[in-house]
């Protein structure tokens, strides 16, 4: 059975704070990239899905110049439903 030394918890305690500031540093250098990088994918992410949108929802046909909506992609509002009815209450003294 072994038993726990003072020696062996400085030992711990310094890896821990050793690895805390490796991890602080590194996070300095490399977070900004990675945050760029989403950023930057979301942006071309959202750019593909606004012109897949004017695509495909007008359209103008060519006799009348007319503009016609296609809603055939377009989900039903949900309904809500109506659990009961609001009651108003006063307190009594």
């Amino acid at each position: 059975m072994q038993t726990a030394s003072f020696s062996g918890f400085i030992e711990t305690l310094l890896y821990i704070i050793a690895f805390y500031y490796i991890f602080k540093f590194l996070a300095k250098l490399f977070l900004p990239l990675l945050v760029k990088k989403v950023v930057e994918k979301a942006g071309q992410n959202f750019q593909q899905q606004q012109q897949q949108t004017q695509n495909t929802t007008w359209k103008k046909t060519p006799n009348n110049d007319e503009i016609i909506i296609n809603t055939a992609n377009d989900k039903n509002p949900r309904e809500t439903k109506k659990t009961g009815d609001y009651v108003d209450y006063e307190e009594i003294d």
